[in-house]
């Protein structure tokens, strides 16, 4: 009989007879079937298998058992060495770059030690120039004046091959001394988490002209792609509309001078785009990092020059670019710098944080550069299809297409067909229409399944906001998860039809349920920074009559900057009817919110003022902000919304009309939840905002507990506190109050009240009070509140059941109701207390 034994060469190797046997893949593979399909030697299978192969015919099989169970554990050793092999490189790589950037502070401290010393001798030295006027001394002091002026700041530079090569070297080695040096110093990037699983070692700039930001990491691509990768900008950075190459030169040194036009988006609607005119140097160092530098070529003499361009306002790139080592294992190291003056003198003042903020510009360039890197590694190892079975290059592409299309909204050139309608003057929102032949032409090719389009132009409607007081992540999460909250659903219907929906198609696994709206999850970035998803608003069966759509509608949504900790991220929500087909070649009209937070320059003093159009604003100076206070750090951003429209021409001024309102209804929808989402809601440090019509919430709440010691006859708090309605609002029961009308409505709940009804503060006044029993427990309650009105209480059934604002049931073991009464003595409310909940 055969022993099989595990030896090094792996599972190619048996022992027989005290003799070791090489056996073939192909008897491998037999003897994976002898174990896996016929372990019992009495298979008529496996004495086929052994007649044909009579070499294994004396192998024991217990022994194959032991042989593969042996096999599987070297395969996993092997794959652990490999992952710890990896690990380790990836770490020894970090180490190398700790290692340099801790070289680049030491010389950055050297550097301020010595200029320290040096203003020092000068004021010495200064206050004794002060009192010598010796004619030596002025001599002196002119002759080294008379030098400064004399040397020229830079080489003469023009158009010729040999200047432009000289403007080159010289962005090469201001770019190396930023990457790697002092130039520029460099800061902590603010509420980055460093760690192994962070994208990198992120700087801002201090005190340096423009905005500046450093970043340096490791990716899992050779230089060579990652170079072409940054160079096509488009592909990666959101804000960038075109880039164009106006003309190319090679150096004698194997390198590459090109001449570059590019062209930026506006974030917002009040301020014009940017364009930059650009020379991009690509050359290979001594010791065999690639090198992608750029700067502005605006201030060269005799140099090539690129003509102004109507809507956008010309702005300088100092001296930025990529440093890309190869790392040794694989990948690279990467260096990134973006340095710019985007000439924030030619905006609105509200706005000019946006274009001085050096952490606004590391979220979206410099780290999204990094991101975007990762991504590609990652879906380059992982290439398996995701989310409906659409790879994550597709589905990136996809992304792509709906923040393009929503940056075009919000800019509105003319080069691409949009013109301006008139305004009716009541508000700032801008109406623009486009109905060129591109545009046309676009969208009847995404009409290829046969169907044909409900109109032949678009209408945008579009406004920009302050908000103030109120966190950027927070609202546009309750904006995502809330969408009745503000949207119209027959507008959601007109926008859908535009698509012609079609028979579904779409896995109806749920992802997250919000009434009528079902999330369903696509995809998501690394960091989970950015996802997409589609959305499924249920219930629109009332519109078959028109025969254009199903019941259903589906919206593919973009969401990003829904971490509240990330300084200076600018959150999306970004989306556009699809049909339930979701073709790769779908028409995308997107719509949707920006939200970008202002760090400083505005008055932040006056909470009361939630928010109001921009150009009604005041500009004030800046207030006083606590310390490590993140509400008080971000206490003011700009908000940007934009929908488009499909429509037939001559249904313009309807549509026209429509849409200005829907936006007008947005706005106030954003009011209200801004109101009720600021952190002086229930904070920790501030008081409760109620709605106009109820008193203050300390004054409600001592109402409360007096009504409550006064009907009941014990304390409500059993903890005293410095605040009754801080201390009501952590209350461990669900604590409710609802009006004396007809049909009462709720007016106010702690947090876990709102957490029972599955609701927040400001739907909770859209909820009646029958709705949340049923048929049932309504007739049982409206019997019995007239006790409540006259003896000032009513304890509830125990083992009751009520129900959540979205149909969940919820049990509960007691409660108890009373009266509140204000201070003249007169009813005001009514108020429950539920105690021990939990959905059934």
């Amino acid at each position: 009989m055969a022993v099989i034994s595990s030896c090094e060469d792996g599972n190619r190797m048996a022992m027989d007879n005290g003799k070791y046997v090489r056996y073939t893949p192909e008897q491998v593979e037999v003897l994976e079937r002898l174990y896996y399909e016929c372990p019992k030697p009495s298979s008529v299978r496996r004495q086929q298998l052994i007649r044909e192969y009579p070499i294994l015919s004396n192998i024991d099989p217990k022994q194959i058992k032991v042989w593969f169970q042996n096999r599987r554990c070297r395969e996993k050793q092997r794959k652990e060495a490999s992952r710890l092999q990896a690990v380790n490189r990836k770490l020894s790589a970090m180490n190398k770059l700790l290692m340099e950037e801790n070289d680049r502070l030491q010389k950055q401290v050297s550097q301020l030690v010595h200029e320290k010393s040096y203003f020092r001798q000068q004021t010495r030295n200064g206050a004794l120039a002060i009192t010598d006027t010796s004619c030596d001394s002025v001599v002196t002091s002119g002759h080294h004046q008379q030098r400064h002026l004399s040397t020229p700041q830079h080489p003469p530079r023009d158009a010729s091959p040999a200047g432009l090569l000289s403007i080159a070297d010289e962005t090469l080695t201001e770019f190396l001394s930023k990457a790697t040096g002092t130039a520029v110093e460099w800061v902590q990037m603010p509420g980055l988490k460093p760690g192994p699983d962070s994208i990198g070692i992120v700087a801002i700039s201090h005190g340096c002209t423009g905005v500046a930001a450093r970043a340096c990491g490791l990716v899992g691509l050779d230089p060579t792609r990652v170079s072409e990768i940054l160079k096509d900008r488009p592909s990666w950075f959101r804000d960038c509309r075109v880039v164009d190459v106006m003309n190319v030169l090679s150096t004698g040194t194997g390198g590459t001078i090109e001449l570059l036009y590019m062209q930026l988006y506006a974030p917002t609607t009040l301020a014009p785009a940017r364009d930059f005119w650009l020379l991009r140097y690509t050359s290979v160092l001594e010791d065999g990092g690639l090198v992608v530098c750029e700067r502005s070529l605006n201030n060269t003499r005799n140099g090539p020059d690129m003509p102004p361009a109507a809507n956008f306002v010309r702005a300088e790139m100092l001296p930025s670019g990529y440093l890309i080592r190869p790392c040794e294992g694989g990948g690279s190291i990467i260096h990134i710098v973006d340095h710019m003056d985007l000439e924030p003198w030619r905006v609105p003042e509200v706005l000019r944080p946006l274009y001085e903020s050096s952490a606004l510009l590391a979220q979206k360039t410099t780290m999204a550069a990094l991101r975007h890197l990762r991504q590609i590694s990652q879906e380059i190892s992982q290439p398996d299809a995701t989310g409906w079975g659409r790879r994550p290059a597709a589905l990136r592409a996809l992304s792509q297409k709906l923040s393009k299309g929503f940056n075009e909204a919000v800019n509105g050139f003319p080069d691409e067909g949009w013109s301006m309608l008139e305004s009716d003057g009541a508000d700032d929102i801008t109406l623009l229409m486009n109905s060129s032949p591109g545009k046309m032409m676009a969208m009847n090719l995404s009409y290829s399944n046969g169907f044909l389009s409900i109109g032949n132009a678009v209408l945008c409607a579009k406004a920009s906001m302050l908000l103030q007081n109120v966190p950027p992540a927070i609202l546009l999460r309750f904006l995502r998860e809330h969408r009745s909250e503000w949207a119209d659903s027959g507008i959601d219907a007109y926008s859908a039809a535009a698509v012609k929906a079609g028979p579904c198609s779409l896995r109806m696994s749920r992802g997250g349920s919000f009434g009528g709206q079902v999330i369903l999850p696509l995809t998501h970035t690394i960091e989970n920074e950015e996802f997409m998803e589609v959305i499924k608003l249920e219930n629109f069966g009332h519109y078959q009559d028109d025969m254009v759509m199903s019941g259903d509608i589906f919206l593919l949504q973009l969401c990003s900057g829904v971490d509240e900790n990330a300084v200076g991220s600018c959150s999306e929500l970004i989306f556009a009817p699809i049909d339930a087909s979701f073709s790769d070649d779908a028409l995308i009209i997107p719509s949707g919110f920006r939200i970008i937070p202002l760090d400083s320059g505005m008055d932040a003093s006056s909470p009361s003022r939630t928010l109001d159009l921009a150009s009604n604003l005041e500009v004030g100076t800046a207030g006083s902000r606590a310390t490590g206070d993140r509400t008080s750090r971000c206490t003011k951003s700009v908000m940007t919304i934009a929908f488009q429209f499909v429509y037939e021409i001559h249904l313009q001024e309807n549509v026209a009309n429509m849409a200005r309102q829907y936006i007008r209804s947005i706005i106030a929808s954003v009011q209200r939840v801004a109101l009720a989402l600021s952190p002086s809601e229930f904070g920790s440090h501030a008081e409760f905002r109620t709605p106009p019509g109820i008193p203050e919430a300390q004054t409600l709440a001592r109402w409360i507990c007096q009504s409550h010691r006064c009907f009941l006859g014990m304390e409500l708090l059993k903890h005293e506190g410095q605040s009754i309605l801080k201390n009501l609002w952590h209350h461990s029961d669900a604590i409710l109050c609802c009006s004396l009308k007809a049909q009462p409505f709720f007016i106010f709940a702690n947090q876990a009240g709102l957490d029972m009804l599955e609701t927040t503060l400001l739907a909770l006044q859209d909820i009646s009070l029958e709705k949340t029993f049923d048929e049932d427990g309504r007739r049982a309650l409206f019997a019995e509140l007239p006790q409540v009105i006259q003896q000032g209480f009513m304890w509830l059934q125990g083992g009751g059941m009520c129900l959540s604002s979205v149909g969940r049931p919820i049990s509960y073991e007691r409660g108890v109701a009373w009266k509140v009464v204000n201070d003249e003595e007169i009813a005001y409310c009514i108020c429950f207390m539920i105690s021990n909940w939990s959905f059934v």
